[in-house]
């Protein structure tokens, strides 16, 4: 079987593709991935085979990118935006149709992100081959991410056209859905997002627990003393990052704790040192979180399931995108809760750690993390899933 699998976003967005990939190759399929070019080598890294799909997902998608920060201030008017977005956006459409379509030339399966989804159902029907997605978040809950309806389908149509298809005249069928994620973490009644056909399978949150360079260090410092609290904002980057450890080095002072500092997308040289703070580039949050007292970050959806895995509490500084959704899912579990990142300051963050540090949310943490799916379970999951829509050639 040949599958290709397309997504776009950061590392978070990426490794669930990844991680089923290396699954699918384990079981002898050609598995061939489209991500942003920053993440090629990532992938590659993973054993994987991977080409460069739309621009670098850095400069398209954090909020404190130049061209993020260009947009913002008209949003206060956003008609005059629109030609712009309309522009680019048609533009970074075009160019991964390309490289979609000729990656799946003679593929069995194309599977896709939800945001995604729509360019890569039109790719799929060109060569009359099944789709599927994987959601790293309830996307049906949050749908911000998407263009108004009228530019959707322009932008729609006209690679319709490009691609020699008709008209499309009615909604393309649901196809297969899976939710990379446990369906205890889904905020709100899970009873109202679960379709009888089975279309939206959960099967846990899909990761590939890659070694990190200093994992050995991390583990040896972590072993010299108190056990630590992790703070990391994964591809975040973070306006005047040396002030922020800063503040999280006063703040654990304040408590008596430790911090272990994951940069991330953050330049780590130059930041003041503290004895009681490690700052390093990235960890393996499976080998690091279970040694540590309890994680805070941006709310990730990856950062936010190896937290829930390892049982300590969570604290998420969100930002933005899906983060607030995972915000919500911790407070929902009762093993922690968030607060915008833009709203935390030394004196909250001190409130925030003392709160989550209390013994009845070490308990419920570590209840959640016995009931949640283990990485393997879900990589062989939704492998299962996809090996059985390629059989079924996309039919009902």
């Amino acid at each position: 079987m040949k599958v290709v699998l397309a997504g776009y976003g950061s590392r978070g967005d990426i490794e669930p593709f990844a991680a089923v990939g290396r699954e699918l190759v384990r079981r002898g399929h050609d598995v061939r991935m489209a991500v942003p070019p920053n993440l090629v080598g990532f992938v590659e890294s993973a054993g994987l085979s991977a080409v460069a799909y739309g621009p670098d997902s850095r400069v398209e998608m954090n909020p404190g990118t130049d061209l993020v920060r260009s947009v913002l201030p008209k949003m206060q008017n956003p008609i005059s935006m629109l030609p712009e977005v309309i522009e680019h956006v048609s533009q970074v459409k075009t160019e991964k149709s390309a490289t979609l379509t000729s990656l799946a030339d003679e593929a069995d399966l194309l599977v896709a992100g939800p945001k995604e989804q729509g360019l890569a159902a039109n790719v799929a029907e060109y060569y009359g081959i099944p789709l599927a997605t994987l959601h790293t978040f309830p996307a049906r809950l949050w749908s911000s991410w998407q263009l108004g309806s009228f530019i959707e389908k322009n932008l729609d149509d006209a690679q319709r056209r490009a691609l020699g298809l008709p008209e499309a005249t009615e909604p393309a069928p649901l196809p297969l859905e899976i939710q990379a994620y446990d369906e205890l973490c889904l905020p709100g009644p899970a009873a109202q997002w679960v379709e009888p056909d089975g279309r939206r399978p959960f099967v846990g949150a899909l990761t590939l627990e890659l070694a990190a360079d200093v994992d050995g260090e991390v583990v040896s410092w972590i072993a010299a003393g108190r056990p630590p609290i992790y703070f990391g904002f994964g591809s975040t980057p973070i306006d005047s990052f040396a002030e922020t450890v800063a503040m999280i080095a006063a703040a654990c002072t304040q408590l008596g704790e430790r911090a272990l500092i994951c940069g991330g997308a953050n330049d780590v040289a130059g930041v003041p040192h503290f004895d009681h703070v490690q700052v390093v580039g990235a960890v393996n949050h499976a080998a690091v979180f279970p040694a540590c007292r309890a994680v805070v970050h941006h709310g990730g959806a990856g950062t936010t399931a190896a937290g829930l895995r390892a049982g300590i509490p969570t604290l998420v500084l969100w930002f933005w995108l899906d983060q607030p959704l995972w915000a919500a899912a911790v407070e929902q579990l009762k093993v922690g809760f968030g607060r915008p990142f833009a709203a935390t300051t030394r004196q909250s963050l001190v409130a925030d750690l003392q709160s989550i540090l209390a013994p009845h949310y070490l308990a419920r943490a570590g209840e959640i993390a016995a009931q949640l799916t283990k990485p393997a379970e879900s990589a062989a999951s939704a492998a299962d899933l996809l090996e059985d829509a390629s059989r079924r050639g996309g039919s009902d």
